[in-house]
């Protein structure tokens, strides 16, 4: 392989275990070739896909999903930067909602923890009998995306 990278080197380049390079192999994100006395050689595009994983796992993408979409990457040629924008279209919408889920859990908590009136009678957390119960595990208010924005903070 030309210019290629043994795993000591990816590891040092990538910021990423060793161990968890070869379970990243295992799962076939990424990919190495073998020498003839059976060491890995990584080319160095594998960086790419290598930060693409870490990145996707560190905004809640699954591994499997990771996997599925470095799967829809040419496997004939390094990818280009329009194989790559394609890619990550397919999760814009997914991930700006965990954006505005984000910041409304933020906004939430601060007006709730800033506010400091510790009453339970009027804190936009509060959930008096336990009503929301009936919708569903989880915290009702805050997440979930589809329902009505509780009421202002007191």
């Amino acid at each position: 392989m030309h210019e290629s990278l043994t795993i000591g080197q990816l590891s040092a380049r990538s910021g990423v275990a060793q161990s968890a390079l070869r379970y990243y192999e295992r799962l076939g994100l990424i990919h190495a070739e073998r020498t003839g006395g059976n060491q890995r050689r990584y080319a160095r595009t594998e960086l790419r896909r290598v930060a693409f994983v870490r990145i996707s796992q560190q905004v809640g993408i699954s591994l499997e999903e990771i996997r599925a979409a470095l799967d829809s990457l040419p496997s004939s040629r390094a990818p280009s930067p329009d194989d790559w924008a394609a890619l990550s279209r397919t999760w814009r919408e997914r991930l700006d909602e965990r954006i505005r889920l984000l910041g409304k859990l933020r906004d939430d908590l601060d007006g709730c923890i800033g506010c400091g009136c510790l009453s339970l009678q009027r804190c936009t957390l509060y959930n008096p009998d336990d009503t929301l119960a009936g919708e569903g595990p989880g915290a009702r208010r805050l997440v979930l995306p589809h329902r009505e924005d509780p009421p202002a903070p007191c």
